[in-house]
């Protein structure tokens, strides 16, 4: 086999049916490959757009995702993606064009050094040769699902995808994590000590789909749960000991649940979303994950390094019987939360048009939500019923992210509604991806949130008491037209315009635009200052 189609050939048999990016010359080769194994190029607009589309396709189908992007330019706008699936934790492989051998240390068009762009930003980084090229690709499926996932990037020099490649051994079997010597008696002990304590699930068990487990686990022991923002969706709202979401708005009325607490374990608690000493209460804390991490400088810290089969049934040694469960107090935070939200319904704000939007869709819609104030609301406001369907970014928090997102999604599951909710600032600076949805004919129902400003920015300004400034995005409406790139805009401004300009888009089987223009002051009396 050529290269090119030794990777096409592998990237098939592990599952890989999309690959997505922008190509350049020494593509072409690649993309015929490709082709020719049954795998599809999704060109995108941007390759930050395709590094995004390939993160959630890796979280949507536990398969790795693969990105392409050629020299310089195009591998640094792929390094947006990069960073989010490295610290939002997805599998990825990032194949970029490389400058030939006789010219790498050269001076010449295009051409930076990848390999040290890259490493920062990925778990490894490789230059392939036609002599290694059986052994780089082994290594990079297997270091990108090793825990934690995420990306590996190969550099594709631009003269070898037509060589015939050396086969060689492909005996590697991964990179090998530190192994972490878990003091189980003394996690036993104290466990079996704790009569209130606290779960705080995380993005580990996300990933590992936990929520029929964590909800069989709550049958028998009654113990609060406060979940991280995308842990969201693994626990229904409805469940009684449901609690919240950390670190989104009105999270600060959790405060009254943590002052009962004796005992918090993180179940698949990723601190790259949220550090436990944010908000931890002085109370021990025992770390259930995959993978050894750093953990908070206090005192009365244990972890656990294992699989969730373990961390269950360390977590049976509990004493049930002895378990205070204060079911008034979860009440009352959910009580307070929702009178609060309820009481920004008389006008058009961010929450009514959310409310419109948890009313009019189907009950398998899949949301996905970009980066700005209107995430700290979706994430503590959205009703999942226990189902993971709202998809973020919250260890990169990169804005832009929910319309790539989107689009992916809707190539995963074409029988689901899909809907992105972005604010204009993240809209605009992935307008291009319309066109991509146009192009592939992926009917996604993106709401913007327009507001003309970028909102969480203007709000710390003002916690400093500072007058805004760099933050207003345009004066006037934001597309001023009933179309954009060939799509219908719907331009809302009431509740009542909304529900409608919804129901319309779900008629429509074509991708469609729903330009909400908001009131944002929700938001200065629903984010969290200290969380800011």
């Amino acid at each position: 086999m050529t290269v090119a189609e030794y990777i096409a050939d592998q990237l098939f048999k592990n599952g890989i049916r999309h690959v997505f990016g922008i190509p350049g010359g020494p593509s072409i080769p690649y993309m015929e490959a490709f082709r020719s194994a049954g795998i599809d190029f999704i060109l995108t607009s941007n390759e930050a757009a395709a590094g995004i589309m390939a993160d959630v396709t890796a979280r949507l189908t536990g398969v790795p995702g693969v990105c392409h992007a050629t020299f310089g330019p195009g591998a640094t706008n792929m390094t947006t993606g990069a960073g989010g699936s490295l610290l939002d934790r997805s599998p990825v492989i990032i194949f970029t064009s490389e400058i030939e051998e006789k010219m790498i240390h050269r001076t010449t068009q295009m051409n930076i050094d990848h390999q040290k762009l890259f490493e920062p930003l990925t778990k490894a980084t490789f230059r392939l040769k036609p002599d290694n090229a059986a052994e780089v690709i082994h290594k990079a499926f297997n270091i990108c699902r090793e825990e934690y996932p995420g990306p590996v990037h190969i550099g594709l020099p631009s003269d070898i995808a037509n060589n015939e490649i050396e086969r060689l051994s492909e005996s590697f079997t991964g990179s090998g994590n530190k192994t972490h010597r878990n003091d189980v008696d003394k996690i036993i002990s104290v466990l079996e000590k704790s009569r209130k304590p606290l779960v705080a699930a995380g993005l580990t068990s996300a990933r590992y789909r936990l929520g029929n487990r964590l909800t069989l686990f709550l049958e028998k022991y009654r113990i609060p749960v406060v979940l991280t923002p995308m842990a969201k969706g693994l626990l229904s709202e409805d469940h009684p000991c449901y609690a919240g979401v950390l670190f989104h708005v009105l999270s600060d009325y959790l405060e009254d649940i943590f002052e009962e607490t004796d005992l918090v374990i993180g179940l698949g608690y990723d601190p790259v979303e949220y550090n436990y000493e944010s908000w931890l209460p002085d109370v021990p804390l025992i770390h259930f994950g995959t993978k050894e991490t750093d953990m908070p400088p206090l005192n009365d810290v244990l972890q656990f390094t294992g699989c969730p089969d373990e961390w269950f049934s360390i977590l049976n040694r509990l004493d049930h019987s002895s378990i205070i469960f204060n079911r008034s107090a979860i009440q009352s935070v959910r009580d307070e939360t929702a009178a609060v939200f309820n009481g920004f319904t008389g006008h058009f704000g961010p929450v009514t048009a959310l409310k419109v939007l948890q009313e009019e869709l189907p009950g398998d819609a899949l949301l996905t939500v970009d980066v700005g104030s209107h995430l700290h609301l979706a994430g503590q406001y959205w009703k999942t019923s226990g189902k993971q369907n709202i998809i973020m970014t919250n260890g990169w928090s990169g804005m832009g992210f929910g319309l790539p997102a989107s689009l992916a999604a809707k190539m995963i599951y074409p029988g689901r509604t899909v809907v992105c909710v972005t604010g204009d600032g993240g809209f605009l600076m992935m307008a291009g991806e319309i066109i991509t949805s146009r192009r592939y004919n992926l009917p996604v129902i993106t709401i913007v949130l327009s507001d003309g400003e970028l909102n969480l920015i203007k709000l710390k300004q003002s916690w400093q008491n500072l007058a805004p400034y760099g933050t207003q995005l345009y004066s006037g409406d934001l597309f001023d037209s009933e179309m954009f790139f060939g799509i219908n805009v719907l331009s809302v401004d009431s509740e009542e315009s909304m529900r409608t300009a919804v129901i319309d888009a779900l008629l429509m089987n074509k991708p469609v635009i729903i330009n909400a223009r908001i009131d944002p002051d929700d938001y200065r009396w629903l984010v969290v200052r200290k969380q800011g």
